[in-house]
């Protein structure tokens, strides 16, 4: 069993693993958005240097987000593997121990597609990249938040488990809906092409976007006059879902919040987290429309996806806990071994 003092600062590291693969996230956004992807055309050097040794006079235009991004990438890899081992040495749960061992993959894995994205110029790779960052972000917060007391004694906590059910339900399938969300912006932002749609809250004039060929024709020829790329039904449409589910998760997070404070008055921890959800999906929506109206400025844009990061990580948080706490109430109610019987409504 770890000493209080080693769980602790296995803990505080954890933290620190998800603070730098956060901004590392951020970092991909600001290459993505400035479109500087292949500024350094060879992997894993950089222009023939070892990455590490690489001046820094060269760090200059394109070259430092880049540049930064992948020495950025190198330490969330150094602080992936100090942490998987860390796990393997200390904790005696063999589950966790695991999740460092998923976690030291995923690093790996991210490194691999990175480098991909440079040699092989795909942007499938790059969205593919994109969407296992936020999983492997996704992945170390649970792991932070098992190493923490408060998730020990989550297990001792009363409660209603039919209604407690439908709310860890509606956790988990928002989350999943956040991470859909993120996956469509990844793929409109790698196509590095201009917005779709430039207004908002309608959509090129109307709320309901006319894409017959007619209509797309007159655009496109608007368009060609300001020296903006043509457009395709497709990514209209790519762009009018995103808006659409934005409402579904922004709808769905409050109703959420309601029924926390309704069904699980008890739970002050869950109280707080869906109170800021509702707040970070409001602050979205406005940066999302912020990102449209200063036609993709850059850190408009990363701060746009560096703030879906943050609500995915929120999603995970309150759907660990949810599971957690609904876990901990079926191992009071049924012993090992026991028949399953439903909780009787007191």
């Amino acid at each position: 069993m770890p000493s209080a003092i080693s769980t602790r600062w296995l803990n505080r590291f954890a933290w620190l693993t998800c603070v730098a693969t956060l901004l590392l996230i951020c970092s991909g956004g600001m290459v993505t958005s400035k479109n500087v992807g292949l500024a350094v055309p060879d992997w894993p050097t950089t222009f023939g240097y070892n990455m590490f040794l690489f001046p820094v006079s060269k760090w200059v235009g394109g070259i430092l987000f880049e540049h930064t991004h992948r020495l950025m990438g190198s330490v969330v890899g150094f602080l992936t593997i100090v942490l998987a081992v860390w796990f393997w040495l200390s904790e005696d749960r063999q589950w966790v121990r695991k999740l460092g061992v998923i976690a030291l993959a995923g690093v790996i894995l991210q490194g691999i597609l990175g480098g991909l994205r440079v040699t092989m110029m795909k942007d499938e790779i790059g969205i593919f990249h994109a969407c296992i960052a936020q999983a492997f972000l996704g992945l170390l917060v649970v792991i932070a938040l098992v190493t923490t007391n408060f998730w020990r004694g989550l297990a001792n906590q009363p409660i209603d488990l039919q209604k407690f059910a439908a709310l860890k339900a509606l956790a988990i399938a928002i989350t999943l809906a956040i991470y859909v969300q993120l996956a469509l912006g990844a793929t409109m932002r790698h196509q590095h092409r201009d917005l779709s749609i430039l207004d908002f809250p309608t959509a090129n004039g109307a709320w309901i976007p006319d894409t017959s060929a007619a209509a797309l024709a007159k655009l496109n020829a608007w368009r060609d006059a300001r020296g903006l790329s043509d457009l395709t039904a497709f990514q209209i449409w790519l762009q009018m879902a995103h808006r659409f589910l934005a409402f579904i998760i922004a709808i769905a997070v409050i109703a959420f919040a309601l029924r926390v404070w309704r069904d699980a008055p008890g739970f002050a921890a869950l109280k707080r987290l869906s109170i800021f959800w509702v707040a970070l999906v409001i602050c979205q929506i406005a940066l999302g429309a912020w990102t449209i109206w200063s036609n993709k400025a850059a850190d408009v844009a990363t701060a746009h996806v560096a703030l879906g990061a943050v609500m995915l990580s929120f999603g995970v948080s309150i759907s660990a806990i949810s599971w957690r706490i609904s876990q901990g109430e079926v191992g009071r109610a049924r012993p090992p071994g026991a028949p399953y019987s439903e909780p009787v409504s007191a």
